[in-house]
């Protein structure tokens, strides 16, 4: 069963549950490494790495992203997190899978990347890929729906729910398993800016834990 936003639940059942930050006297012992992939502003992924930037287990030690322009890459650089940009060819070749190889990465987390993963990372990393869509999938999935693209489709059908979903993700845009939904109310006068915004409220909220779980589930 799904989870959602009233109840936390993911959809084989188990609750979140979370690690306290540990004190600066304890020596980490990281078990886990997520790289980040992010094409703009890298908001969501500043919530992700801050979330564990203390934890006993799990630490963001690289983001990637194909724009060298992109917002997070400053994001990054305040928690001293290694940044790299790669072309369409690095993407689809091998050089950006040896990066994750010499990181000794074990998960992806795409933060408001736009870029379908190519196969020989997804078989790279099974079920270790997590992506967050900004509506209730399958609804206002595939591919060219994403940001503001989203919520102005979403408005525009007169929708009276939206929200999040994350889930793996697979060779199609957006037909990944889920692992968790939250929702909210639109209202008949709300613009796409404001569904947006409580869109992105419940993204802070839910992506950093939700990969957490998953993480430590896998």
């Amino acid at each position: 069963m799904q989870g959602d936003y009233a109840s936390g639940n993911f959809d084989n059942g188990f609750r979140l549950t979370f690690f306290a930050p540990l004190s600066a006297t304890v020596k980490m012992n990281v078990k886990y490494k997520i790289v980040l992939f992010t094409s703009g502003s890298g908001t969501n992924a500043e919530k992700i790495i801050e979330h564990f930037k203390d934890h006993p287990l799990i630490r963001v030690v690289l983001l990637l992203s194909n724009n060298p322009n992109a917002f997070a890459l400053e994001r990054a650089k305040k928690y001293k997190v290694p940044t790299r940009v790669f072309s369409k060819q690095q993407f689809h070749e091998s050089e950006v899978l040896a990066w994750l190889q010499e990181k000794e990465i074990t998960h992806i987390v795409l933060a408001g990347f736009l870029w379908l993963i190519p196969p020989h990372l997804i078989k790279a990393f099974p079920h270790q890929i997590v992506n967050i869509h900004p509506s209730l999938l399958p609804k206002y999935g595939g591919k060219g729906m994403y940001g503001g693209k989203v919520h102005e489709a979403v408005v525009a059908a007169g929708e009276r729910e939206t929200g999040i979903t994350i889930h793996e993700v697979d060779a199609v845009y957006d037909e990944g398993k889920i692992l968790f939904q939250a929702r909210c109310g639109v209202e008949p006068t709300e613009t796409p800016q404001q569904v947006a915004d409580k869109v992105h409220t419940l993204e802070y909220a839910h992506y950093p834990k939700v990969v957490e779980q998953w993480i430590l589930k896998s």
